[in-house]
């Protein structure tokens, strides 16, 4: 029986794992199935714009969706040796894009210092924030830190509600988070002309699909303007993938088999080629490289049977690499697709 990243067992992790899912016709299938009939196997990158660094498991939070499986009783946290390897490759591959994630990637000790490194540079840099380390002592001083850094914000907010959003992240999260959203507001993020961007992210509450971001978005627009006179300049929406918390919670449930089946259901071939592995390399905390977050959480190499480092590669040898792929990929090529960046259809 196979085990979670953090320990805990999975009594449906290895049938995951091999892509043993029932599909909706009631025969086996697999994602690169799904990707052999619509004609897009084998799935490859063909470039890296991105390079998503994990900073570590470490954070204030313990969400009950969290693909990481991060908290605050978590020790994993990226050295300043990894991060210095980081930067040498985003300098050789030329990389314009530093995504910073975590856990709370703030936590990290050398995050200003990596931030003011990437911005000496001339790359962009997101910080993937859940919003209340903002509010945290140690760290209020963040949102001017990133104004005078242009860092673009993806911040966390599940729902424009109050109770949806303590549902999932924990009691008293929400106000936080609006306390937060609306210190970067009074910086200038998401207000139109200030060049700082401030974008949320949605995923939903329980085991159903995502709306459409298109639709969705005036909406929470709107919610959020009137109820709380916040701004915003985009909505990713997200699938939650059944990884770590949020597959615990399906197995725990009985909900396992009719998530999977939907998201199989719901497969878009247009939404696969816009997907997030195809356009960046994600970093773990220990160096060890991924084709995206989630198969890193999966503990899915870059390459099949190659535990590359970002310590001893060059990241130009995998601008055109095959993609390893699973089942958890039908979560990122639902509708409009979802990836870091939310729907990967580009909008009509």
């Amino acid at each position: 029986m196979a085990k979670s990243l953090h320990g805990q067992r999975h009594p449906l992790a290895v049938l995951d794992a091999q892509d043993a899912i029932l599909n909706p016709s009631g025969d086996r299938g697999s994602f690169d199935q799904a990707l052999t009939r619509a004609g897009l196997a084998p799935l490859r990158a063909d470039r890296i714009d991105v390079l998503q660094m994990n900073l570590g498991k470490l954070c204030n939070q313990t969400c009950k969706h969290c693909h990481v499986d991060a908290g605050p009783d978590r020790t994993e946290v990226m050295t300043r040796d990894t991060i210095d390897a980081c930067l040498r490759e985003i300098d050789r591959a030329a990389i314009p894009c530093a995504d910073l994630t975590g856990g709370a990637p703030e936590m990290n000790p050398h995050f200003r210092w990596l931030v003011e490194q990437l911005s000496d540079r001339g790359v962009k840099v997101m910080d993937r924030c859940n919003l209340t380390i903002l509010t945290v002592g140690g760290f209020r001083d963040l949102p001017a830190f990133f104004a005078r850094h242009g860092v673009q914000v993806v911040a966390s907010l599940p729902y424009f509600l109050a109770k949806n959003t303590d549902a999932q992240r924990g009691h008293g999260v929400f106000g936080a988070s609006i306390k937060a959203i609306r210190e970067l507001n009074a910086l200038g993020y998401g207000q139109e002309g200030s060049g700082l961007e401030l974008d949320l992210v949605y995923n939903p509450v329980g085991a159903f699909l995502a709306p459409n971001q298109a639709s969705f978005e005036p909406e929470y627009r709107r919610e959020l303007a009137d109820r709380y006179g916040l701004s915003f300049n985009k909505l990713f929406v997200i699938t939650n993938m059944p990884i770590n918390r949020f597959l615990e919670f399906l197995v725990r449930s009985g909900q396992y088999e009719a998530y999977m089946n939907r998201l199989i259901a719901s497969f878009n071939p247009s939404a696969a080629l816009g997907v997030m592995c195809r356009s960046m390399v994600s970093v773990g905390w220990d160096g060890k490289l991924y084709d995206c977050d989630f198969n890193q959480m999966l503990g899915m190499p870059v390459v099949a049977g190659h535990a590359a480092s970002i310590h001893d590669t060059d990241l130009r040898d995998f601008r055109e690499r095959p993609i390893a792929t699973g089942s958890h990929c039908f979560g990122c090529t639902v509708g409009s697709g979802s990836s870091c960046g939310g729907a990967t259809v580009p909008r009509s």
